[in-house]
């Protein structure tokens, strides 16, 4: 049965604040080792910082309501350390939600930006990006390497390239291992990815969990036929002798599904996106220009409830506004922003989240469970 035809293209490029918080009121540090008495309850006092005056209203209210509830404890929030100074408050903003145990329905969206640290290049970086590198091709336009037709006629190009970029020498990023942990802890509902490289698997994360958009490299089929061909021996033949493989129904080339342009996605994504974004209760998008549909409408699909966080190099897709994020309110806090952005790569934004919620050593343990070699 021929596949359905799409202008939608396979693959994205890299692209990949708040309030800063107020000192301080002026005061005399107190010794650490000091304590102010209150009806028998004592208070823990601490040398002034440059914490927030959120930080301090917090304190007086804590030691107001055990003196009132009569030496009754009165917890911070769970799960959460205390925050470092330095950390950003997008990302602080970011672990309250995650720390709040509210968000079980958790959808992802990644490009090529999560993979840029294990070693694969995106591909609309100027100058770095693999667009911008495929003079030695010879292609009329640099997205003919991924285009259908071009591909029928002259597939030497995409099987020096697929030789180059298969799966199986990179090992899984660290924003790879935090989408596998939020499956561990059961928050996540899905991830969607842009990405060809099938790190997300690698990582952990499970079939059920996880949609390949743009398709992958782990089963082949042909061009002409869409007859099924074996994945391994595909790879044997494109990555050892540097050849399109023959379809063994009908000669035609056969190719990994992966998507091309002139394709259409997979069936498991118009199965799933429109109840998923639906269901989501928090979207996180990572590392992607939100360039290429009709993947990059996810962000839009989701109820307006719903929180939306960008780590990204910059501002992409309806998370850039004329006049900045998008101030729509959520519905549980009149006082918060639907939208938070945190310029930077994807790693370190990642791995700034979980040390402050705590989970750093699970996420580099899983990290260094699936690392190749």
């Amino acid at each position: 049965m021929a596949k359905k035809k799409s202008d939608a293209p396979p693959l994205h490029g890299q692209a990949n604040n708040e309030e800063k918080a107020k000192a301080p009121p002026q005061s005399k540090a107190i010794p650490k080792s000091s304590h102010k008495k209150s009806k028998g309850c004592k208070v823990a006092t601490k040398t002034p910082t440059n914490e927030t005056h959120n930080r301090d209203d917090e304190d007086r209210d804590i030691a107001a309501l055990t003196k009132g509830l009569g030496d009754v404890s009165i917890a911070r929030t769970p799960n959460m350390k205390e925050p470092n100074v330095n950390v950003p408050e997008e990302i602080k903003r970011v672990a309250s939600l995650l720390a709040s145990n509210k968000h079980k329905n958790i959808v992802i969206l990644t490009g090529a930006g999560v993979s840029c640290s294990a070693g694969i290049p995106d591909f609309r970086t100027p100058g770095t990006g693999l667009y911008d590198n495929l003079q030695k091709y010879n292609l009329p336009f640099p997205e003919a390497v991924f285009d259908l037709e071009f591909y029928r006629r002259n597939p030497d190009p995409f099987i020096q390239l697929a030789s180059e970029l298969w799966p199986g020498k990179h090992s899984p990023t660290i924003t790879h291992s935090f989408i596998a942990l939020l499956e561990k802890k059961g928050m996540l509902l899905r991830t969607y990815t842009q990405n060809i490289d099938g790190l997300d698997v690698l990582a952990g994360v499970s079939e059920e969990k996880m949609i390949e958009c743009h398709g992958h490299f782990r089963t082949a089929s042909c061009i002409s036929c869409n007859f099924s061909s074996d994945g391994e021996e595909c790879k044997r033949i494109i990555v050892e002798e540097k050849r399109p493989p023959p379809c063994q129904n009908c000669g035609g080339h056969v190719k990994p599904d992966i998507v091309f342009f002139g394709e259409s996605l997979p069936t498991v994504f118009h199965r799933n996106v429109r109840k998923d974004t639906k269901n989501a209760d928090l979207l996180i998008v990572m590392g992607t220009s939100l360039m290429v549909g009709p993947v990059n409408q996810i962000p839009e699909m989701v109820r307006k409830d719903c929180p939306r966080v960008l780590f990204n190099n910059e501002l992409v897709g309806s998370f850039r506004k004329k006049n900045g994020p998008n101030t729509r309110k959520k519905s549980y806090n009149t006082n918060a922003r639907r939208d938070i952005f945190h310029a930077g790569d994807c790693d370190s934004s990642v791995q700034m989240l979980c040390n402050l919620l705590g989970w750093e050593q699970e996420l580099n343990d899983l990290n260094y469970k699936h690392r190749l070699g």
